[in-house]
């Protein structure tokens, strides 16, 4: 008790199971904000490579995906 007469309040402890999923879902959250970044830096690059070849006056920058004939 304190010295007014009321009684000190102890906040609940936090259960382990509920804080190991909100870890595990930020884990995941941030695992995928890495994956997403690292894949935009590899498109940029391909984009400026393309952006700087095209500016050299090539013709043949870009591969042009050609199915093949079936006979």
């Amino acid at each position: 008790m304190t010295e007014n007469g009321e009684e000190k309040r102890e906040p609940p402890e936090e259960e382990g199971g509920h804080r190991a999923i909100e870890n595990a879902v930020l884990l995941g959250f941030f695992v995928v904000l890495v994956a997403a970044g690292i894949w935009l830096l590899g498109t940029m690059a391909d984009v400026r490579k393309a952006q700087d070849c095209a500016a050299q006056g090539r013709r043949n920058c870009a591969t042009i995906d050609v199915p093949e004939r079936t006979r």
